[in-house]
């Protein structure tokens, strides 16, 4: 049977499409399934979408999500022109809100399960999880085009911290590293603001628009 039916894969059957055959695991298996009939040679894609209404560090994986121009994921915690991450409240809180989207790219979850951290997508707190796009490698101000109308600009990236290892202990060490010159690489994810509404889902491409001027390289948000 094809998984082209969210609620009979909930109750409990097994799905087929093409190679791929997964029992009842959730609505994330569901989706990585759905994502690979979608588009299964995009080069660029988003494989899971994640909110939350509450400032929880994970957030729950959903159908589609809602991106709304200048405040980020409707219905989010973290959604607004001025700043909502309770850390950066603190300090200013009428800082504009360069953290409005969290994108993580799933080849992390799959280093990271490969040293012992099985984590699913939205567990780190990341909005879009996305896969075939080097977000850690792109210059601030690039422009994702996700699904019909959205489009996100790239701000920085995330400063992973300690809450990180309330998930899963070592976790936060594990997303750091070193290049060859000592410098810290921090392979949490990027943030960035919306620039333009729409609904992406699972399966979505991804375009890439990069800065005329070549953009800077990313720092800290």
């Amino acid at each position: 049977m094809p998984c082209n039916d969210y609620v009979t894969f909930r109750r409990g059957a097994e799905c087929d499409s093409g190679r791929e055959r997964v029992a009842r695991g959730g609505l994330v298996a569901y989706l990585a399934v759905a994502m690979t009939r979608t588009h299964p040679s995009a080069t660029a894609v988003i494989v899971a979408v994640s909110q939350s209404a509450t400032h929880s560090m994970s957030k729950s994986a959903a159908l589609s999500i809602r991106l709304l121009a200048g405040r980020g994921v409707e219905g989010d915690a973290h959604a607004g022109i001025t700043v909502k991450h309770r850390s950066r409240v603190a300090r200013d809180p009428t800082q504009p809100n360069l953290r409005q989207v969290h994108l993580i790219h799933a080849e992390l979850h799959d280093e990271l399960r490969g040293r012992g951290f099985d984590l699913a997508p939205g567990e780190m707190g990341e909005n879009i999880t996305t896969r075939g796009l080097d977000l850690l490698a792109l210059p601030t101000g690039t422009r994702l085009h996700l699904g019909a109308t959205a489009v996100v600009e790239i701000t920085g990236l995330r400063n992973p911290c300690n809450q990180l290892n309330g998930l899963r202990p070592g976790l936060m060490n594990a997303v750091l590293d070193h290049d060859a010159e000592g410098n810290l690489i921090r392979k949490a994810g990027v943030m960035g603001i919306v620039l333009a509404s729409g609904d992406v889902r699972p399966g979505d491409a991804i375009q890439m628009m990069a800065p005329a001027n070549g953009g800077a390289a990313l720092k800290p948000v």
